[in-house]
């Protein structure tokens, strides 16, 4: 069973940057679609970005497009997402999740959830 740690938040000013990191057990971790979300305070979790098994596709939402990138080390087991002008927007609770059914990033069912990484913008 796919384990997700996720490390690398905190507080940084608007403009800043941050590059998050999520550790994951397991010998497949290649095989497996990877993706992060977000959940703000009061609101409900977001999907911010995917990546295929093996890092040649990407998708972001529109808010982060240009600003947010998503990758990969397959020999790390580890997938980052590197976050650039933050703004306060951005402020919330960052999940990294595993698509243990497919490498692809078309209609996933992110099935498996690290326990999330608080980051806050300040403006």
């Amino acid at each position: 069973q796919v384990q997700l740690v996720e490390s690398g938040g905190g507080l940084v000013q608007a403009g800043g940057s941050l590059r998050l990191a999520c550790a994951a057990s397991g010998r497949t971790f290649k095989m497996y679609a990877m993706g992060w979300f977000r959940q703000a305070p009061g609101k409900e979790r977001e999907f911010v970005t995917a990546i295929s098994g093996n890092g040649s596709s990407t998708y972001y939402t529109d808010s982060v497009k240009g600003r947010f990138t998503i990758s990969r080390d397959n020999a790390k087991n580890t997938v980052y997402l590197q976050m650039n002008s933050l703004k306060p927007e951005d402020t919330a609770v960052y999940y990294c999740a595993a698509d243990p059914t497919t490498s692809g990033i078309d209609g996933n069912m992110f099935s498996r959830w690290g326990q999330g990484t608080r980051v806050t913008v300040s403006s």
